[in-house]
């Protein structure tokens, strides 16, 4: 394999791979502003620029500096074997030191009040190229702060005129709405009259932007970043199973980013999925068990609610029906749970929801276009896949005919739907039966159960999704359960437990001690630490192993695992005062 030496550290590379990109992948740092590799390479920004040598093989492959010892783009220059690359020479460094002092000319000093600050590259370089006194003694030319869409504010005298956003928009969503307007120091970056930054990934420039010019409404003010802790989540809208870091503090959400898997979303996820989370903290969150007593639903203590779901679970024939946005464990654990009341339980899968056709955008650079799924469900498959290594997957709708039939005396039913979900005709076809529910928030599907139970969201649980292309993606949880709500795979386990004749011993929350600690300036703790009665702990990681011995090797085997939790670290060096 060919070889190149960038600032003393030896590179394996495949032909055709740039500079910058092997540096990167190495763990060699490069300065960059304008480089992505999702995008063109236009080699703009020149901070990059490093000394390059090259085997000459007119010369007896002696090494000779490439175009005559001139600075050369590592972002646009292709790697040759034997090739030799020097960043951290006076000469490269000096063209660093010259390009950070004319980017800060005009820029503001924002930095205690800017959203980027503690991810901001233009920080960095900064602190390690720029110089700690500015010479320029003219007036610095003031740039508007504007709406360019819905979602992004643009503070353009911030910019540093990258044109990674306006090359995404013409290259990736192929919509072409931001452009740049004016000359010189008068350049700023615009939508086009009477057209807003509004297709269906605008928001991704927003993670492009490497300064703080481009900033999400919905995330301004909101939170220092490096109070936040990110995990590795999946999407857990739709089908597409894109990556994604999901950004907490405190036990409550603040945003959602893309994580990059060149085989799935390459570096890009959607609007939907980016501000699609606000559930997991709405008002209408289920919050503890419920019960029905005299033909109204009040609140009760897990045991009781245990008790009166279990005694409800044994009135008649039991169907299982496991929604599309639950975990595959939790399927699993739910269809054992169900076999355990009832030997000859038939299982069905919920309502997969639809939402227009699938939307393709071109994304050139990953050679295979970006796609929003119309299916609006992160686990169809999956809780298929096990539903019928279990004995067998109904559909919905034969679901329902079966109860309308009489042949269903009891129902546990899940929801988790991130909306309302339960249709009237559902609700007819379900007075019948006695219907346990385990649910996320408050709905119509509380009027035909007899005992509520609440669960967790995607965020506040682990687990494994199959995506539309059938790969098997675990995550991990991110924040404590709110409020009393477990995961549905707990709720199997406690009832088992029950089942057996164990005692439920209340325990503190097993997950959350650590990433609720107070720190100094962080906001307040989101949740309450309760400590609720429950069985073994449910371990999403334990769950897959007994799926591989029940016959299911695909648990075993072919599940992608996630990093863990990270704190975000500060670019800037911490002082308590």
């Amino acid at each position: 394999m060919p070889t190149i030496t960038i600032n003393g550290v030896r590179c394996e590379f495949e032909k055709g791979e740039r500079v910058i990109d092997i540096a990167n992948r190495a763990g060699v740092e490069i300065p960059q502003y304008c480089y992505h590799p999702g995008l063109s390479v236009p080699a703009q920004c020149r901070i990059c620029l490093g000394e390059i040598h090259a085997p000459n093989p007119r010369n007896d492959n002696k090494l000779e500096p490439l175009m005559g010892g001139k600075l050369l783009p590592t972002c646009a220059t292709e790697a040759t074997d034997g090739m030799v690359v020097y960043t951290k020479s006076p000469k490269a460094i000096a063209n660093q030191k010259a390009v950070m002092e004319f980017l800060l000319i005009n820029h503001p000093l924002d930095c205690p009040v800017c959203d980027q600050a503690g991810e901001c590259t233009l920080q960095d370089f900064s602190y390690r190229y720029g110089r700690s006194a500015s010479r320029f003694q003219e007036q610095k030319v003031k740039q508007p702060k504007k709406n360019l869409g819905p979602n992004v504010l643009i503070y353009s005298d911030r910019c540093i005129m990258c044109t990674r956003c306006v090359r995404f928009t013409r290259e990736v969503s192929g919509t072409g709405e931001l452009m740049i307007d004016g000359r010189g120091n008068k350049s700023q970056i615009d939508v086009f009259p009477g057209i807003a930054l509004a297709n269906d990934i605008a928001s991704n420039v927003i993670d492009l932007c490497p300064v703080g010019a481009l900033l999400d409404k919905d995330f301004l003010f909101a939170q220092r970043v490096w109070f936040l802790k990110r995990t590795a989540g999946i999407d857990p809208l739709t089908s597409s199973g894109d990556n994604i870091w999901v950004e907490h503090n405190q036990g409550r959400l603040y945003r959602i980013k893309p994580r990059e898997n060149k085989n799935i979303n390459t570096w890009w996820i959607s609007d939907e999925v980016r501000y699609g989370w606000k559930f997991v903290h709405a008002e209408n969150r289920q919050r503890t068990p419920l019960r029905r007593q005299h033909g109204t639903l009040v609140e009760s203590e897990w045991p009781a609610a245990y008790r009166a779901a279990l005694e409800a679970l044994r009135a008649g024939p039991l169907a299982l029906v496991v929604s599309p946005f639950l975990t595959c464990e939790e399927a699993f654990s739910l269809a054992r749970l169900a076999r355990s009341i009832d030997p000859s339980a038939r299982f069905a899968m919920g309502p997969v929801p639809f939402s227009g056709e699938d939307k393709c955008f071109p994304n050139p650079a990953a050679g295979k276009p970006f796609v929003i799924r119309a299916e609006k469900a992160p686990n169809a498959r999956g809780v298929k896949r096990v539903l019928d290594a279990m004995g067998g997957c109904a559909d919905f709708g034969t679901f329902l005919d079966q109860c309308r039939s009489g042949q269903i005396g009891a129902v546990l039913l899940t929801g988790n739907y991130p909306s309302e979900w339960a249709t009237q005709d559902t609700l007819d076809a379900l007075k019948s039966p006695k219907v346990v529910l385990i649910d996320t928030h408050s709905g119509h599907a509380e009027s035909i159960a007899q005992v509520v139970l609440p669960s967790g969201t995607f965020a506040e649980k682990a687990g494994t999704y199959e995506n539309c292309d059938g790969i098997l993606q675990a995550f991990e949880q991110a924040i404590p359960n709110q409020h009393e709500s477990k995961s549905e795979g707990q709720i199997a386990n406690d009832l088992m437990a029950i089942i057996a004749g164990q005692r439920l011993e209340e325990h503190p929350p097993e997950f959350g001690a650590a990433i609720v600690d107070e720190q100094p300036g962080q906001v307040p703790a989101a949740t309450e630490v309760v400590n609720l009665p429950r069985g073994p702990l449910f371990n999403a990681a334990a769950v897959r192993v007994e799926m591989a011995d029940a016959g299911m090797v695909a648990f075993a085997n072919d599940v992608a695992l996630p990093p863990g939790i990270e704190q975000i670290e500060p670019d800037m060096q911490m002082v308590e005062l």
